[in-house]
């Protein structure tokens, strides 16, 4: 399908790219109905937290789907993010701003709308936060996700110094 190929396509071209994006890796897909409806999942590790990966899951619509349903360029916003620690945590240059950094992006219709995956680290809790969301042109999507990471009690190594 057109969805599948055009994932690919954005995945293969962030691969490689240390400071950018992360790449997604499809390592699950569901159907979930006749009509060959999917639910995907994708692993992506975190490019600037080596020892992090997220597990991101979206709906991924039919060729039949569409032509009953109509809106033929759209995957709806429904989408879960779940992060664990997968190996010794290296931190490297992450945005301490409560905006955080965009950590994963991929388009969910033909142009517009895309999934995106923000980290944001919560100095506080010594806690890292991942949030998934749709980012649409128009408007937002009230539907999202997150998941934590505690730092605290983790033997984590700061490449630049822990943040002040």
């Amino acid at each position: 399908m057109f969805r599948n190929s055009y994932l690919a396509l954005v995945a293969t071209s962030f691969i490689g790219l240390a400071a950018g994006p992360a790449a997604a890796d499809v390592v699950g897909k569901v159907g979930v109905d006749w009509i060959g409806n999917d639910i995907i999942v994708d692993a992506v590790a975190d490019p600037q937290v080596k020892g992090v990966t997220c597990h991101v899951t979206y709906f991924d619509r039919s060729v039949i789907d569409r032509v009953k349903n109509g809106n033929w360029f759209e995957d709806p916003s429904n989408n879960s993010i779940s992060c664990r620690q997968t190996g010794p945590i290296e931190i490297g240059d992450i945005d301490l701003s409560k905006g955080g950094d965009e950590v994963f992006k991929t388009g969910i219709s033909l142009v517009w709308k895309k999934l995106v995956v923000n980290r944001i680290y919560d100095k506080e809790n010594d806690t890292l936060i991942y949030l998934v969301h749709s980012r649409e042109l128009t408007d937002g999507s009230a539907k999202m996700a997150i998941s934590t990471i505690p730092l605290y009690g983790q033997n984590v190594n700061w490449k630049n110094g822990k943040p002040q």
